[in-house]
Formats: C-alpha cells, structure tokens, sequence
C-alpha cells in the first residue's frame, strides 16, 4: 500500500500545506517538524514558482518571498532529503507544469523518488494531458494526485477511475484563499467519486477554522489547509513556528 493512502488510515487526514522557503529554507525544515509533531499525516510542499495561477495572493506573495530569498527546487529537495532521516509521514509536492519542465521532467521525478518524495500535484496539468508526466512518475513510484473541481462535473467519475494516492476535491471555484464559507456541493462531488474508486478523497481551498474542517470531513477522508497557515507565516516570519503547531493541533484536534 501506498505510503499516502497509509496517511487516510487513523481516521480523519489533516494536511496542511507550505510554501517552500518561505521566509527561508532552515523555517521551512522547523515548520515541518513542528506540524508533524502536533499530528500532521501528510504534508503538501509548494515549490516557488512566479505565476502559480491556482494561487490566492496569500500564496502568490510567499512564492514572491521565497523566490527573493534564492529559493530554488534543488533545495528543497536537500531539505526533503534532510528531513526523511527522522519524519516518515508523506511529503507531495504541489507544483506547476512549467517548473517541471523546465527543470526537466524525468530528472524531477528521479529527484522526487531519492528525496523521499511520495507524490505530486499540478494544478495546471489537465486530465487530458497526464500522460505527459505519468510514466516518469510511475518509473520513480511518485503517485500524481488528481483534483477534481465544482467544474468538472461529468469529468468527474472519468477522473477518480484512473486516480493514485488521493483525490483532491477543490471545495470553492477560483484560486485558493481563506473563505469565510463555502458553497459548493461537496457531498454530491464525493458521491461520485465513491462510484468508482475507494481512493482517499481530501477537501481543500478555503477551509480556514476548526468548525470548516469538521464540516468538510463529514463529506471526505481528510482536510487540506494551506492559506490560513501561509498567512500566519507571512505574519510572524521566522517565528510562526510555534503558531502554526499549535493551529495544526487545533486543525487536528477538530478531527478527531
């Protein structure tokens, strides 16, 4: 079994998201720690990247941020490989089809596998065009996580049937953000998805509070924030660590 579908197995998934390198690399390492001591079971990494189009300006600007601060994806790669001698936790990458290529698409996901990187998510790849990153990946044993969104509609089944790792329900349209609720019909989503495949299914883009969590995880097998924590990062900088444990372990807690 897959060491993310191993991350849906103790009940409800909290997955939180960061940004890679911002404020800087040695931050990013401390915050990873932190959130899997207060009970992270996955955790998504962004890698900077200066037009990530399914990104909210709280994302938009940490990419800014970490790209400023020199980050680049070879780094984090170190610091993934750095942080696999002690965390066994999953680790996915959320990244752009740009990056990927212009890094180099096989020598990124050769990279992914001996970082100790479980899978990737790119927003801007459509179903249609998997095929494009899909042999690399299953080459490296990296899972390419599929999103499915209030848009896909009749897509939807044809999506989850060929799905790896999880499905990432994108609960609002538009880019992610914090909302202050969300309006989609998540339940009729999932419904569909359960038609074809028992993959883990995780909920994300615009979650925010402990009651939002609770209530997405009535509908799906996990929960997946990232703006709200970004924002307290953006807010504290170096010293968010300690404010991030403690939202993550609330996040959980609700959970639980």
């Amino acid at each position: 079994m897959s060491r993310i579908k191993q991350a849906f197995d103790h009940g409800k998934a909290f997955i939180p998201f960061i940004t890679g390198g911002d404020p800087d690399i040695e931050t990013t390492e401390q915050l990873i720690y932190e959130m899997v001591r207060q009970g992270a079971d996955l955790i998504e990494i962004g890698i900077p990247f200066s037009d990530p189009i399914a990104e909210g300006p709280v994302i938009q600007e940490a990419d800014v941020r970490a790209l400023k601060g020199g980050c680049t994806t070879d780094q984090l790669f170190e610091l993934v490989k750095r942080v696999r001698q002690t965390v066994t936790i999953p680790f996915v990458f959320m990244t752009y089809l740009n990056p990927i290529y212009s890094y180099g698409s096989e020598r990124f996901m050769e990279n992914c596998k001996a970082a100790g990187i479980d899978g990737v998510i790119v927003p801007d790849m459509p179903y249609e065009e998997k095929d494009e990153l899909k042999p690399m990946c299953e080459k490296n044993g990296i899972e390419l996580i599929s999103l499915i969104a209030p848009t896909s509609k009749e897509r939807i089944k044809m999506i989850a049937k060929e799905a790896e790792g999880f499905i990432y329900c994108v609960s609002s349209m538009g880019v992610t953000g914090v909302r202050s609720e969300i309006t989609s019909d998540i339940g009729g989503m999932v419904a569909l998805v359960r038609e074809v495949t028992d993959l883990p299914v995780a909920i994300g883009f615009g979650i925010a509070t402990p009651e939002q969590a609770r209530q997405m995880a009535v509908y799906g097998d996990g929960v997946i924030v990232g703006s709200a924590i970004v924002k307290q990062v953006a807010a504290e900088g170096r010293n968010a660590v300690k404010t991030v444990g403690k939202y993550v372990a609330e996040m959980k807690a609700a959970l639980t």
